[in-house]
């Protein structure tokens, strides 16, 4: 009887049985870590073409009508002291501005959202009510009361959050303003 628990196995079963396990321990093994190592690559380049393509392009325009804005207003707040139209464009469009998140104007990413679905288990909460994204959009709520507690009352109500069209418009009432005051502003 070819048995592991006879009591006289044969002399050569054993090192073929580790050989065997050991073998299939290494293929386990070599398997796992090309899918690490796959799912790392992919993860990196993701984050690399997100970062350059998206992140970077938005984060430098919307960091830089900021600065614009602030300048002028600074530099109109010290032209004069009293309140002129020009200056309380400026408020406006500054207060306008720091309302902005990238959240606002960054393009949905579908294929990260079909990723997500696909990957729900039926015990899974849905989609948007994660931990982490219910924390996020508590503190989106902190600053929004933060934002209107901040702004001028000048400023407008809220009509909800601002949009890629919304910052375009931004955008155009900055260079209108620096052309108005002589200013040379390059987009």
């Amino acid at each position: 009887m070819d048995s592991p628990w006879e009591e006289d196995p044969r002399p050569d079963y054993a090192p073929e049985a580790d050989r065997a396990k050991l073998s299939n321990e290494f293929t386990n093994s070599g398997y796992r870590e090309g899918i690490i190592a796959g799912k790392e690559s992919a993860l990196q380049n993701g984050f690399d073409v997100g970062f350059a393509d998206v992140g970077v392009p938005i984060g430098r325009e919307l960091g830089s009508m900021r600065g614009v804005i602030s300048a002028i207003t600074s530099f109109l707040n010290s032209k004069s002291q009293e309140e002129s139209t020009t200056l309380t464009t400026a408020r406006e469009i500054s207060s306008s501005l720091a309302g902005v998140r990238f959240s606002d104007i960054a393009p949905v990413d579908h294929e990260a959202e079909q990723h997500a679905r696909e990957h729900l288990d039926a015990n899974d909460d849905p989609i948007g009510q994660s931990e982490e994204l219910l924390q996020k959009r508590e503190m989106e709520g902190l600053e929004d009361m933060l934002q209107r507690l901040t702004a001028s009352t000048a400023s407008k109500p809220s009509q909800g959050r601002p949009t890629r069209e919304d910052v375009v418009r931004l955008k155009e009432s900055i260079l209108a303003l620096s052309s108005q005051l002589g200013l040379e502003i390059i987009p």
